[in-house]
C-alpha cells in the first residue's frame, strides 16, 4: 500500500511543488496521476522512492516509512519501487538482455537466476525475440517496453511510470498500456503519470489529479 499523509515539498528556491497531499493506493491498483506540467506529478513520484525528501508530512510504502528511512535502507526501497522513465535511459552499448541483467547483477544473483529472470520479464513485455538486439535497433515503443522489463527485474511490488507514452505515437502508446496492464494483472501496483487524455479515456482506471501542487480530484474509475 502507498499512503501519503499531508505531504508537502518545498524546494530551495521557495516554491512548494507539493502541498498537503493525502491519499491511499491499495496493493494491486492501477492509478493515473494527471495534471498539467508543473502540477507536482513528477515530484510526487520522486518522493515515493526518496529521490526527493518531503518537507512535511508522512509517506508510507508497505513496511517503509519513507520520510524517516535510513540511508542504508534506500536501496532496498528502490528495489521495492520500480521506475520507468519517459526517456527510457537504456545503456546504448548493451543488448536488451544485458540492460535488464545489469539491474540484477548489483543484487548478487547467480548467472542462472539472472538469465531466467531476464527471459521472464521479456516475456511479460513480449520482446523475448529481440533480447540480443541493441536499443538503437528497436522502435521507441520497443525501447520503452525494455525499460518496463528492466524496472520489473527485481520483482518490485510497485511500478512508477512517469509519462511512459509521452514520446510515442498512438499505436506504440497503446502497446505500452497493454504491457502495463499485464504487469498490473499479475499483482504489481502501477502508478502512471500522464498527459495523454486518449489513453486515460480508453483505458479507464482510478485518477488522481494534481493542480499547482495540490490534489484536486480523486476519481475511483473512468476517463476525464
Amino acid at each position: 500500500m502507498i499512503e501519503f499523509k499531508q505531504v508537502s515539498k518545498q524546494y530551495e528556491n521557495g516554491i512548494w511543488a507539493v502541498k498537503k497531499v493525502s491519499f491511499q493506493i491499495k496493493t494491486g491498483e492501477f492509478v493515473y496521476l494527471v495534471g498539467p506540467s508543473g502540477s507536482g506529478k513528477s515530484t510526487l513520484m520522486k518522493l515515493m522512492n526518496r529521490q526527493e525528501l518531503a518537507s512535511k508530512g508522512q509517506i508510507n510504502i508497505d513496511d517503509f516509512d519513507v520520510t524517516n528511512i535510513k540511508a542504508k535502507q534506500i536501496p532496498l526501497l528502490r528495489r521495492h519501487v520500480g521506475v520507468v522513465f519517459q526517456d527510457f535511459r537504456l545503456l546504448p552499448k548493451y543488448t536488451v538482455a544485458e540492460n535488464i541483467a545489469y539491474a540484477l547483477e548489483v543484487t548478487g544473483k547467480s548467472r542462472k537466476e539472472i538469465k531466467q529472470r531476464v527471459e521472464e520479464v521479456l516475456d511479460i513485455v513480449r520482446l523475448k525475440a529481440k533480447m540480443h538486439q541493441l536499443p538503437q535497433e528497436l522502435s521507441g515503443g520497443e525501447q520503452q517496453r525494455v525499460a518496463i522489463a528492466r524496472a520489473l527485474a527485481n520483482r518490485p511490488l510497485i511500478l512508477l511510470a512517469d509519462e511512459p507514452t509521452g514520446n510515442l505515437d498512438p499505436t506504440n502508446a497503446v502497446e505500452i498500456m497493454h504491457a502495463l496492464e499485464r504487469v498490473n494483472r499479475e499483482g504489481t501496483t502501477v502508478l502512471m503519470g500522464t498527459h495523454n487524455d486518449s489513453i486515460v479515456n480508453s483505458h479507464p482506471h482510478r485518477i488522481l489529479q494534481m493542480y499547482q501542487g495540490e490534489l484536486v480530484r480523486d476519481l475511483a474509475r473512468g476517463g476525464r
